[in-house]
């Protein structure tokens, strides 16, 4: 649990209050019954009924003081368990948006979801009782003992044999209970993921009829799931029962040995309540402490998987400038036979042997390079390697081996903020916010509504938001469901534009525009956008044809290299390509 002290530690002096509180308060408590005890034993007796209603007046106060210790304990615990929660779900939001991509590839998307969700919730949960069932529970069991110890020695001795037996099993069990929780919160990984697959992939769900399919893949997850769930569950209540018959026993002997003790003159009838009353206590006190466990092994799993994503080193450093070395040839955007491959660790590598290792590359010593203000047109099948020339153009990953140059120096040597700041980008599968047409656009940059209305006319999409009656008003709902693909094709690309930045890249972004839409925003790119260099990946090669180079990659190889005309002569894979597509024009 060191990952949740140091949210923790900054609140220790309110946590001391609340428990000091809680102490207080439980103190309290535990003297109503030895209030009891004195009022039928010692007070009611003497027939005075002013001194009945002076003893009766004590309980009362001392319940009522209970009440509202117990309430502001309670409250404040709520607010600093709120407040660790909200720092930790910050830094944990502030981690996914620093993960490397390898990172991200290891964690998983519905990992991360699962644990800014339930695994939160689980340490907020621990957080909150851990401030008052957790000196609650043992001040009753420990106080409650102690207290029957002075009224009569013999009865309490039988609690003194008891409590050490009840508490071992429940710490035992709950030991047991830490590495069960760790599942559920796995299993609660997978279920996120189909859910999450499912609801972004809705449409093509219905449209291909696959929703019994569907429902029986979550329900698979969520039967696993709820069977890790149950396992835990029944492990950790394990206590619960096997206390209560012992506390029960524990009171039949009680019972039955008070009732023998009062007979003979060796104890009062008024102990006896109180024993009874204590007995409660301390039987709340261990299913505390049973509680507590329950949540510790809960919140310890929870707090481990936290801590594995807030704590994760950051990956992507950046390199000394002085390090870095000049780029082989002139060009703002260098690759210098750049070979990379996601899956490229050091254990896969010893697994598959060298050769393994060389086929699983998604790169294979790529070269190329762009001028400033440049164009570059990227074309291949479907996995030859497109997305990834810009995921390490970007340093989302660092390549195997080779180098990448922008502006005459390695991409490591540059700070993440300040290169992501050089791109404007549209990713093929990129993202349209629950926000307004404005903010879609601005994205929380400096863009005044003179360069929100050039982008969007830039992009082809000024003509379908002004037949909105509130124009950049208008707000898309989530994933931009309520355009059309073309429409959120265009408003990526006024994004991407709007910032002006020194590099445009736009993966496939054109794909579900018709042939005039897509000829008219490449001109309107060409001719206001003209100074950033810019990467065009496509599937069309009406797309790419009059840019200034085109490469064509074949399974993470460069097949061809030139311009559009120079392919058409030295390379057949673009040949054909163009055949087909102009043929089907």
């Amino acid at each position: 649990m060191r990952f949740l002290w140091k949210y923790l530690r900054e609140h220790l002096g309110r946590i001391s209050g609340v428990m000091g509180i809680k102490l207080i308060g439980t103190l309290l408590e535990l003297l109503i019954p030895f209030v009891m005890e004195h009022l039928i034993d010692h007070v009611v007796p003497t027939g005075s009924f002013p001194h009945v209603l002076l003893w009766g007046a004590v309980m009362i106060l001392l319940a009522l003081a209970v009440r509202f210790l117990n309430v502001n304990a309670n409250r404040l615990s709520v607010k600093t368990a709120k407040e660790a929660t909200y720092r930790i779900r910050r830094d944990l939001f502030a981690a996914a948006l620093r993960l490397s991509g390898g990172q991200m590839d290891r964690i998983g998307l519905p990992s991360l979801i699962s644990r800014m969700t339930s695994d939160s919730y689980n340490v907020q949960s621990f957080t909150q009782s851990m401030q008052t069932i957790g000196i609650r529970a043992p001040i009753m069991l420990i106080g409650g003992i102690a207290v029957t110890l002075t009224m009569d020695t013999g009865l309490a001795l039988i609690l003194c044999v008891m409590a050490p037996v009840m508490i071992a099993l429940v710490v035992f069990i709950s030991v047991k209970g830490i590495p069960l929780y760790d599942r559920v919160q796995r299993g609660m990984d997978d279920m996120v993921r189909i859910m999450r697959e499912n609801i972004t992939g809705i449409r093509v769900v219905k449209a291909l009829s696959r929703e019994e399919h569907e429902r029986r893949r979550f329900a698979a997850a969520n039967a696993e799931s709820t069977a890790r769930d149950i396992k835990a569950g029944v492990t950790m209540a394990l206590p619960g029962p096997l206390v209560t018959l012992f506390l029960n026993v524990g009171l039949a002997l009680v019972v039955l040995l008070g009732a023998r003790r009062v007979n003979d003159g060796q104890t009062e009838p008024g102990v006896i309540l109180a024993f009874l009353t204590y007995f409660n206590m301390i039987l709340m006190g261990v299913m505390g402490l049973n509680r507590i466990f329950m949540m510790l092994s809960k919140a310890n799993a929870s707090a481990k998987r936290i801590g594995e994503a807030v704590d994760s080193p950051v990956e992507l450093t950046p390199i000394a400038e002085a390090a870095s070395e000049e780029p082989p040839c002139p060009g703002f955007i260098v690759f210098d036979n750049v070979s990379f491959s996601y899956d490229a660790s050091e254990e896969a590598a010893d697994s598959k042997g060298f050769l393994g290792a060389e086929r699983s590359r998604c790169l294979e010593n790529v070269s190329f390079s762009i001028e400033k203000g440049g164009s570059l047109g990227i074309i291949g099948a479907t996995g030859s390697g497109k997305t990834s020339i810009i995921n390490l153009l970007m340093r989302f990953y660092d390549p195997q081996e080779g180098r990448i140059f922008v502006g005459g120096r390695d991409v490591r040597s540059y700070d993440a903020d300040e290169l992501h700041r050089m791109f404007g980008v549209v990713f093929q599968n990129d993202v349209i916010f629950a926000d307004t047409i404005r903010e879609n656009v601005v994205f929380g940059r400096d863009i005044d509504e003179a360069g929100v209305a050039e982008a969007l006319a830039d992009a082809m999409a000024a003509e379908f938001v002004n037949s909105y009656e509130d124009g950049v008003d208008h707000r898309a709902v989530i994933h931009g469901a309520n355009f059309s693909g073309g429409q959120k094709q265009r408003l990526l690309v006024a994004r991407a534009l709007a910032g002006r930045h020194e590099i445009l890249i736009l993966d496939d972004s054109s794909s579900a525009l018709d042939y005039r839409t897509d000829a008219n925003l490449r001109r309107a790119i060409r001719e206001n956008h003209g100074e950033a260099t810019t990467i065009v990946i496509a599937q069309r090669i009406s797309s790419i044809m009059s840019l200034d180079s085109i490469i064509m990659l074949d399974e993470g190889r460069i097949a061809g290299h030139g311009t559009h005309e120079e392919l058409l002569r030295t390379c057949p894979a673009y040949r054909q390509i163009h055949e087909t597509q102009m043929g089907e024009m």
